[in-house]
């Protein structure tokens, strides 16, 4: 089937719903994202032929590329929207503009541990106890919401984390009588936080009451021939309806788009090219991440029948290697994990018992048969790396008796594919499945390592003081940051307060309490020389 006559059949099925689409080149590389209300309109529009005579030098350019398509159904146009910005960032696609950079979109944020809560935008999502909402695809619509509910359920919207006395002063919130000022004493902190509870009610889509409200308001207004108001009232409404309509989040790429043109074909190719007795149907892959022999770490990512198989990702931390030596962290990590497989498959299958003459075996019993293959093991390994890399690890699986396992090694510099016993690379067209397949595992094994290894500084960064605080242990730590969220919320906390958190009596409180004032000076997000590296198990995650 031609070019044209696949694209006009697929593009004949599609549904009038709204929906992202990805247009692929003929390598299956995803050269634009978009998204539409309608994907049968929006999408045949760029196989009309007037269109192809514009003047637009870039949509033409886009549109001789396309080879293929895929698409994905939302339930409505917000949705399409968050899915088009979440595969803009994965797949960065050369024809794309908007959504290539690393901002995200608005969340709605409130701590209820904060002394007063307040809710505040946000673009980043932390594991600090607070309650997110979101995302929101438009920021106009969610900043205009957010002044509604703080005029309607009278919040306060000033910066301070604690306000005081001094900061009410100057505050356009409370004298306005937009906020019941809680850091007066005006209402007691139970009182605010029904507010703010109220409040979350409300964002979480419990506001028909206020949207009969606006409605019967802005028809009143039309009525009195008030038509500013009326306008300023239906928008305010319709941005309402924005804000707490219900959509759906997108934390991954959809299973149903595919990563490739035809996998099984790409399969089929691979094992031919290898001379493989038929396409490896499980594959997996390693990568070495470390910075100057530091944060050492691995990754194992599995792919099944060409698509990744996440269950059976792994993450491992470097343990016996000084310095950095990318070859014996692969011999470390390849050791660790085909002797677990290995262990595993003698407690799955255990070796038989000793023969033992025919007439005097137990009745029922059954001659063992050969030792069956774990099913665990991989079709293909493939190492990211060259040479020295895949010489590492052919080395450790000859120590396991794995060597019949088919293992490679694809170097990133022109793509060449290393192969035990073979003085020279193998090279294949970059048009090759085969090719794409593995580099699409090798990308793979790449970003998990990476990520890992960043998640590692992260947390060595965000260490905090409370780890210098003797026998604190890891439990009462965690219930620390549970109820207060931060050190510094702790710092402004009384001793009563410090006292309500399990595991720490009066006694306990009055130490802790003396121990963060004296340590007043540090940040808790800044790690201190005399902090060593973390010293992890590198069990497998």
């Amino acid at each position: 089937m031609a070019v044209s006559e696949l694209i006009r059949k697929k593009v004949g099925g599609l549904p009038h719903k709204p929906g992202i689409y990805l247009m692929r080149d003929r390598f299956g590389t995803v050269i634009y994202v978009g998204k539409a209300r309608d994907l049968r309109k929006r999408v045949s529009q760029y196989f009309h032929p007037s269109r192809k005579l514009g003047w637009d030098l870039k949509f033409r350019a886009l549109v001789d590329a396309i080879h293929d398509f895929d698409y994905h159904t939302v339930r409505s146009e917000p949705e399409a929207l968050l899915l088009e910005g979440k595969l803009i960032k994965e797949f960065h696609p050369r024809y794309n503009v908007s959504f290539r950079d690393d901002k995200q979109f608005l969340l709605l944020k409130v701590n209820l541990n904060d002394p007063i809560p307040r809710f505040t935008l946000t673009r980043l999502k932390q594991d600090d106890g607070a309650r997110y909402f979101g995302p929101f695809p438009n920021s106009s619509a969610l900043r205009n919401t957010l002044a509604l509910v703080r005029r309607q359920f009278h919040l306060r919207g000033c910066r301070p984390l604690t306000p005081a006395e001094r900061d009410y002063r100057h505050c356009l919130y409370g004298h306005l009588k937009y906020c019941t000022a809680p850091c007066i004493g005006n209402v007691t902190r139970e009182a605010y936080l029904q507010q703010v509870a109220a409040a979350c009610d409300f964002l979480e889509g419990q506001c028909e009451e206020m949207q009969e409200q606006l409605q019967a308001e802005m028809k009143k207004a039309a009525a009195a021939l008030e038509f500013e108001r009326a306008a300023e009232l239906r928008d305010l409404l319709e941005d309402l309806k924005r804000t707490t309509r219900k959509v759906n989040r997108f934390d991954r790429v959809p299973y149903s788009l595919p990563r490739a043109i035809d996998p099984a074909k790409d399969l089929e190719e691979l094992g031919r090219v290898l001379a493989l007795p038929a396409g490896p149907q499980r594959i997996e892959g390693f990568d070495i991440s470390n910075i100057s022999g530091t944060f050492k770490v691995a990754s194992l990512v599995s792919f099944r029948n060409g698509r990744p198989d996440r269950a059976n990702y792994r993450r491992f931390k470097i343990k016996t290697v000084e310095g950095q030596d990318d070859f014996a962290s692969m011999a470390e990590v390849i050791r660790r994990r085909y002797s677990r497989l290995l262990k595993e498959q003698t407690a799955a299958h255990p070796p038989p018992a000793p023969a033992v003459p025919e007439a005097a075996a137990a009745p029922g019993t059954v001659p063992s048969g050969r030792r069956r293959e774990s099913p665990g093991m991989p079709d293909l390994i493939l190492i990211d790396g060259g040479k020295g890399q895949l010489s590492a690890a052919c080395a450790e699986l000859a120590k396991l008796g794995l060597e019949h396992i088919p293992v490679i090694g694809l170097a990133k510099e022109f793509e060449e594919i290393y192969r035990p016993g073979y003085s020279d690379p193998l090279r294949l067209s970059h048009a090759s499945g085969a090719l794409k397949l593995l580099q699409r595992v090798r990308d793979e094994s790449h970003r998990l390592a990476n990520t890992y290894n960043a998640e590692l500084r992260l947390r060595k960064i965000s260490e905090s003081i409370l780890d210098d605080f003797p026998n604190i242990g890891q439990k009462r730590k965690a219930a620390l940051l549970k109820k207060f969220g931060s050190v510094q919320r702790m710092r402004l906390a009384t001793v009563e307060q410090l006292a309500e958190v399990s595991g720490f009596g009066g006694k306990s409180a009055v130490e802790l309490k003396a121990f963060l004032e004296a340590h007043g000076g540090f940040d808790s997000t800044v790690p201190r020389p005399e902090q060593r590296p973390e010293q992890g198990s590198g069990a497998v995650v």
